[in-house]
């Protein structure tokens, strides 16, 4: 079966096949020899006949060197241009000597692209078509005026398909390496894209990774800010009224502070649950905000006989669900902090709605600190002032303190106004 050399080659303006490449000047040169012996007589002198012979002898030879020499395998080279040129002149004076030797002549269009350097390829395609003409126009040289403008036409035939044809065949080439050239960045581009898509995959991996795990983080901090709030200061609470209970002389007394500690025990544990389903405060369950607050306070009030006062500005409105629950857990951790800080014998506590925000103050007459330095239990871990901050900013809100030894605190936190959807 013929190779893919068979079917053509693109750099050749007429190309043979291979297999008849290496025998086609053999061929052909013999094709020549026979029409010049049966039309000797009639269009050769005895000069002519005896040149014929030397050329056609020096052609064979020309041509069983080359193929001997392995020339049409081995890298176009000097060698190339040297066997194009002689095997031209050969031809050439053959055709001068008999017409009929231009089948020999002929080769020149078929591999001047194989042999020659591209700038050589066109003007050995004219002089070939020079050995052609003359051939079709009678002989060389043209005999006389009519056989001149025959020469001249048909030369200007020849040249003319030879170097339209080569015209055509550079631009398929030129179309060729334009194709194979965007074929290659079209592979080097569908690399560089598995390559990315490979490392999309990894990066994607490592953020779900990372999701997962600030996910986590997140989910601790809010049981542990959680527990801060609902389950320590409920036992805090229950400490308290045990310690009451039992340094109180009076039973009726100490039935009353077991009652309170019993019902925050209740309370707490209730708050524990809902903490454990990420559920709202059970304050705001079944109260807006502002009455949820306002029974903290006085609840508050009564448990440490400290003089508290709620105060609303403002008209209230239900707000987001996350922003209510951070109120309100910020407003119980202020007043846990006033009652085991603060000394205070006076607390307010102001929320106001306003435009596009929400403020929640709480202000006492206690003793006070030095915000630039956090109690010692902000050290050791606990969740106060930075537990408190910690909620602000989960839900884009910012927490402020000012305070001075001996003129007590004022906090405050605003947050954005988003209502309840």
């Amino acid at each position: 079966m013929p190779d893919a050399g068979d079917a053509g080659d693109a750099r050749g303006v007429l190309v043979w096949p291979r297999w008849l490449r290496s025998g086609a000047p053999f061929v052909l040169l013999g094709a020549g020899a026979a029409l010049a012996t049966v039309s000797a007589d009639a269009l050769m002198t005895p000069d002519r006949r005896r040149a014929t012979v030397v050329l056609a002898v020096a052609a064979l030879v020309l041509e069983t060197w080359w193929g001997l020499a392995g020339g049409r395998g081995r890298p176009r080279g000097p060698a190339h241009r040297i066997y194009y040129l002689l095997r031209w002149a050969a031809g050439f004076g053959l055709a001068w000597c008999n017409p009929l030797f231009a089948v020999y002549a002929l080769l020149g269009y078929y591999d001047a692209e194989r042999l020659l350097p591209r700038h050589l390829v066109r003007p050995a395609l004219f002089a070939t078509a020079v050995t052609m003409a003359g051939s079709n126009a009678g002989g060389l040289p043209p005999a006389e005026g009519r056989h001149w403008l025959a020469f001249v036409a048909l030369l200007a035939l020849h040249a003319g398909l030879a170097l339209g044809f080569d015209h055509l065949v550079v631009k398929d080439s030129e179309y060729a390496a334009s194709r194979a050239a965007a074929l290659a960045e079209a592979r080097r581009a569908n690399a560089r894209l598995t390559q990315a898509l490979q490392e999309n995959a990894g990066l994607h991996a490592q953020l779900l990774l990372q999701a997962r795990e600030a996910g986590v983080a997140d989910e601790r901090r809010r049981l542990a800010a959680e527990i801060h709030d609902t389950l320590a200061q409920g036992l805090t609470g229950i400490v308290t009224q045990l310690q009451a209970a039992a340094d109180s002389p009076d039973p009726a007394t100490t039935r009353g502070h077991v009652r309170r500690a019993s019902a925050l025990a209740r309370h707490s544990l209730g708050e524990a649950r809902r903490s454990v389903q990420d559920l709202g405060p059970g304050q705001l369950e079944h109260d807006p905000l502002c009455t949820a607050l306002e029974k903290i306070v006085k609840d508050w009030s009564d448990e440490t006989g400290v003089q508290a006062e709620f105060v609303l500005t403002g008209t209230a409105e239900p707000l987001h669900d996350e922003i209510e629950a951070a109120l309100l857990r910020i407003a119980q951790e202020a007043l846990a902090n006033v009652a085991r800080h603060a000394d205070a014998r006076r607390t307010g506590v102001t929320l106001s709605y306003m435009d596009d925000e929400v403020s929640l103050d709480v202000r006492d007459d206690g003793t006070g600190f030095d915000p630039r330095t956090p109690p010692a239990r902000e050290g050791a871990g606990g969740f106060g002032l930075s537990g408190m901050r910690a909620r602000a900013e989960r839900v884009a809100g910012t927490l402020n303190v000012e305070s001075a030894p001996g003129f007590g605190t004022a906090l405050s936190a605003q947050v954005p106004l988003v209502r309840h959807d």
